[in-house]
């Protein structure tokens, strides 16, 4: 899986009813062989995909684009990779405990 595919993936496992009141840019910094910079904006149910860096985004992720793709797979615990250092975020928090179950597979 590339961090493109992962993108994807996290678009088509999206559930607009757990996004209900959600209005945010959550800017990730994916770094390392296929990294890039993407703003994925959350807004009326909709989730959206931009490359580019976010002038003020809610939340900033720093993480490399291996675990990124990883923590989307289910191979890596996100809780895990925040803990040991191999996801760095900053931002709102609270947000991101409810971005996780926004796009929960299964």
């Amino acid at each position: 899986m590339t961090l493109i595919e992962a993108l994807q993936t996290m678009a088509a496992n999206f559930n607009p009813a757990l996004a209900k009141g959600v209005n945010a840019v959550i800017q990730l910094n994916a770094t390392g062989d296929g990294g890039g910079n993407y703003a994925l904006a959350i807004a009326d149910g909709k989730f959206d995909v931009k490359e580019g860096v976010a002038e003020q985004p809610t939340v900033t992720i720093n993480v490399a684009a291996q675990d990124w793709i990883d923590i989307i797979g289910g191979r890596l615990d996100p809780t895990k990779a925040f803990m040991s250092g191999k996801l760095r975020i900053a931002g709102d928090l609270g947000l991101m405990m409810r971005f996780q179950r926004m796009f929960m597979t299964g």
